[in-house]
Order: C-alpha cells, then structure tokens, then sequence
C-alpha cells in the first residue's frame, strides 16, 4: 500500500520542479541583455516652458553641443514656450547616430552586476538587481549636464518581471529601455 502511494507522489514532485527561482538562474537570464549602451539624446526639436526644468535642461544641453561647431542650435519664442531646434554641425561627431526624433551619442556602458533580491508571489516573481556605469565615452560630459549626479562606476537599481511556466520561470521584462552594446 506505501509503495501505491509514494509512487505518484514522486512523480507530482518531479514534474512540477523547483518552485522557487533561483538567484543564479536569474543571473544568467538577465546578464544576457548586457552591456548596454547609455546613450544622450539629441532631440531635432524640442519646446518647454519657460522657466520649467525641461526647459533649463534644453538650455544646458545647448550650451554642451554648440560649442565647436558640433551642432548648431536655434531658439524661437512661442507665447510662453520656446522652441529648441538642432542639426548636426560642421564638425558633428562621427557617431552621431540619426533617430527619428533626432541623433544620439553613445556616452557610457552599464553592466550586470548581480542579483540584489528575489520576491516570490504565487506564478510571477520580481528580481532587483544591479547595473554599473562604466567605459565613459567623450560624449559622456553632455551626458552629465542632462543627468548631473551620474558618475562612472556608479550602481543603480533596475527590475525584472518573470512568469512561472509549467515547470521553468521564463523572463518576461526588465525596466531596461536601452539597448545591448554591439
């Protein structure tokens, strides 16, 4: 009668698997995704109030990419708003790279670091876990004047969602918006 039983219940335990998702398995799926390149962008046009923090943003970044003639910059005047229009100078940046809203200029890297957490509820799990600045290109300084506080060599937070499926946790998103280094 005890081998009736034990039988079905070590198949049930080897046929669900681990329910908890292990850090090192984490790890491995996130670290996938990286190094990532931390780019600064540079809108084709952009309008704030004035006054605004949007708009003393767009004043700093004039003020980072006109000198040397890198891109050449107007401002118009619109009521209360003023306008911000760029395009790529005499002596632009060979890896200005063209968007559709305007150019990008690679400022950094960020790599894996680890896994700091892992919150377990029911079929979906959130993973905290670590990215570091590093390889600062010449553009990293425009960087900084629209991010002061940035520094190489940094850690921040980031997030991963993932979902349990049959008998494996399959990453679904991270709150990453960049994009891998090539």
């Amino acid at each position: 009668m005890r081998i009736l039983l034990v039988v079905p219940i070590l198949a049930f335990a080897l046929a669900c698997g681990s329910s908890r998702l292990s850090r090192r398995e984490a790890e491995n799926d996130i670290k996938k995704d990286y190094p990532v390149r931390v780019s600064v962008s540079i809108p084709q046009t952009a309008s704030a109030i004035k006054g605004s923090p949007e708009h003393a943003k767009l004043v700093a970044l004039q003020e980072a990419v006109t000198p040397g003639g890198m891109f050449l910059a107007t401002r118009t005047t619109e009521g209360d708003r003023e306008v911000f229009a760029f395009k790529p100078g005499p002596s632009a940046p060979k890896d200005a790279t063209p968007t559709a809203k305007g150019y990008q200029l690679p400022a950094a890297e960020a790599t894996f670091v680890r896994a700091l957490r892992i919150d377990v509820n029911g079929n979906e799990a959130r993973v905290t876990y670590l990215i570091r600045l590093v390889n600062p290109t010449p553009w990293f300084g425009i960087f900084k004047t629209l991010h002061p506080g940035v520094h190489p060599g940094e850690t921040k937070e980031r997030h991963a969602a993932y979902r349990k499926e049959g008998r494996s946790w399959v990453l679904q998103d991270t709150d990453e918006t960049l994009k891998k280094a090539q």
